[in-house]
């Protein structure tokens, strides 16, 4: 099994913790609930007083019974028995609210950190991580982690039951108390012998989880590609291979927890047939009364309980700190864009790039050593090839990624040192792809400026198209656009975008393609309104559409990370240099030249064009 289990490899950013590490780091989630599990402590005690009084109580009764037998006494050891056990069932109740509560309550805090430190993260992290794996650990992983709040009250209940019970065995007979208390040494040992397979074989089981959910994340959302090519028996085949490790890893991990207990079982048993032997010698000699021995007896069987449970806890322990260690490194995942968090004055707009280097990989870089000043209010526009570096430029601009070194400065000011919060609401990014969030057009504009009244969202929504794509929705602001927008076309996912970005009023503006998916009538449009957004603002255009390159002040092209030309459209053609080649390769067909030459062809009769 060995081998279908190398397949598990940790995540990048995994780290190891000592228990002692990580029980420093679960403390502090229970201070805020000091009083409850105080209030918990209190009836966890009671609980093993009462548990003990019941067959005190009924060891009682039989040496009792056998001096002075009457239907009275039995009657009243019948009555106390019954308060007793109502007693300790309420106090049990007590201590499981109580322990469910506060549980809830520190997987709750555990979740929201974790989902906090997600969204701390830059995107080079997401580009990195399989989301699959992340939900895996805000979900599965937390909710394992609260097991470790559970068997940590069962583990002091268990505690004061033993400490109860052992002076009380003590009192009774000590040389019995011996020969059950030279057994306990044996069941611990066995149990801590266990300790490191069970957190191995957890940490391995919680891995495969997170692969499968991977795994299923990922087949969802790329359903229509699977079905357009036929591929529905790849992906479950796929999905087999992954569901199988897993269930490699949760039977070994069972296997362990399984065998531990039949040995503590066996333990016991050689503990009590000793207790029972000698015992019974004690009562026919009569060091000892037979209720005595009873109670013994019952006391022995609720004192190897709590013991293998406490045995036991150790190796169950490391699957809720195994969840822990894997949130605690999410939590402790460094981050790599870093802010000196200096705060971000209202910007001009003047950007600067000096010798910036840049690379997704230490060993491919995509910026060699850029240097580009753009002045406040500019509309310039990047062009090149695939893998030119154009879209690397505007996701360090956004902050996504670090640059390795050389300096990005904004109106004179270093970008690391601004304030990431407040220099991203001055900073309005387009993608190519839209990504719209469950919910009506008016809660994804919102995102733009969430303090916008409805009439401030109609009022950006008319300054594209005159508004003619939010007349053509069913419902306007309130026509809901299903999860991920798949409910409006790519075209209409644009322009909610567009809207978003003009009520975010950026004093920076990066447009990542965001026309390169919209078909002719909807370029019309926005481009429009593309003026006007762009109007007295700083705007990086990277764009395949003409119409939207040649009405840039300036044009930048790129080759494998370099600058190679800058210019306007005219003047960059009559170089005819690269971007002479890229307007010929993939702009002309673009033109009005062109549309009316090919025009002018299909208009010709086919008589007139023969020979």
């Amino acid at each position: 099994m060995g081998f279908v289990l190398d397949g598990i490899r940790p995540d990048s950013y995994d780290r190891t913790y000592s228990d002692g590490a990580l029980i420093r780091r679960i403390v502090p989630y229970f201070r805020p609930h000091r009083g409850a599990v105080a209030l918990a402590v209190l009836a966890i005690l009671l609980t093993a007083i009462t548990a003990i009084a019941l067959p005190a109580l009924v060891a009682y009764a039989v040496d009792a019974v056998l001096q002075t037998p009457g239907q009275r006494l039995l009657l009243g050891i019948g009555v106390a028995v019954i308060g007793i056990g109502l007693f300790n069932w309420l106090t049990n109740t007590l201590q499981q609210y109580l322990v469910a509560r506060v549980v809830a309550d520190v997987v709750m805090a555990v979740r929201n950190d974790a989902f906090a430190a997600i969204l701390r993260r830059e995107q080079a992290f997401f580009d990195q991580q399989l989301s699959g794996k992340l939900v895996s650990r805000i979900t599965s992983d937390t909710q394992s982690f609260g097991t470790v709040v559970t068997l940590t009250t069962n583990l002091l209940s268990q505690l004061l039951l033993v400490a109860i019970i052992t002076g009380l065995l003590v009192v009774i007979e000590p040389r019995l108390a011996l020969i059950t208390l030279a057994t306990a040494p044996l069941i611990v040992l066995a149990a801590l012998a266990f300790r490191a397979a069970a957190r191995r074989t957890s940490q391995q089981s919680q891995r495969a989880t997170a692969d499968v959910n991977a795994t299923f994340q990922e087949t969802l959302s790329g359903m229509s590609v699977a079905k357009s090519f036929r591929q529905e028996q790849a992906l479950y085949a796929d999905f087999r291979a992954t569901n199988q490790v897993t269930y490699a890893a949760r039977l070994r991990q069972g296997l362990i927890f399984d065998t531990i207990f039949p040995i503590l079982d066996l333990l016991t048993g050689v503990g009590l047939a000793l207790v029972i032997y000698f015992g019974g010698q004690y009562v026919l000699a009569g060091s000892i009364s037979p209720g005595a021995w009873f109670l013994f007896v019952q006391s022995l069987t609720v004192f190897y309980f709590p013991l293998t449970s406490i045995a036991s806890f150790w190796s169950q322990f490391q699957q809720g700190l195994a969840a822990g260690e894997r949130i605690f490194a999410l939590l402790d995942t460094d981050p790599v864009v870093r802010q000196s968090g200096q705060a971000a004055p209202r910007l001009r707009g003047a950007i600067r790039f000096e010798h910036v280097r840049f690379g997704y990989q230490p060993q491919q870089q995509v910026l060699t050593d850029l240097s580009l000043d753009i002045p406040a209010g500019t509309r310039l526009a990047l062009v090149g090839h695939t893998g030119a570096g154009k879209t690397s430029i505007a996701r360090l601009l956004a902050r996504f990624y670090e640059y390795e070194s050389g300096r990005i400065l904004l109106d004179g000011i270093d970008l690391r040192e601004l304030d990431l919060d407040a220099y991203r609401r001055q900073a309005g990014v387009v993608p190519q792809v839209p990504f719209l969030f469950a919910g009506t057009i008016a809660d994804n504009l919102r995102y733009g400026n969430p303090d916008a009244g409805d009439a401030e969202l109609e009022a950006a929504a008319m300054r594209i198209g005159d508004g003619a794509w939010l007349r053509a929705l069913p419902n306007g602001l309130q026509t809901e656009v299903g999860e991920r927008g798949g409910r409006l076309s790519l075209g209409q996912r644009q322009l909610v975008a567009f809207c978003r970005v003009l009520l975010q009023d950026p004093a920076i503006l990066v447009l990542d393609e965001a026309t390169a998916s919209i078909d002719p009538f909807t370029e019309t449009q926005i481009q429009s309104a593309l003026d006007a957004v762009t109007s007295g603002r700083t705007s990086i255009i990277i764009a395949h559409r003409l119409a939207t390159i040649k009405g840039a002040d300036r044009i930048v092209v790129l080759d494998r990370g370099r600058i190679v030309e800058s210019g306007d459209h005219d003047e960059l053609l009559r170089q005819r240099g690269a971007y002479a080649e890229l307007y010929a390769t993939y702009f002309r067909h673009q033109s009005q030249q062109y549309i009316e030459q090919v025009g002018a062809l299909w208009d010709t009769p086919p008589s007139a064009t023969t020979t």
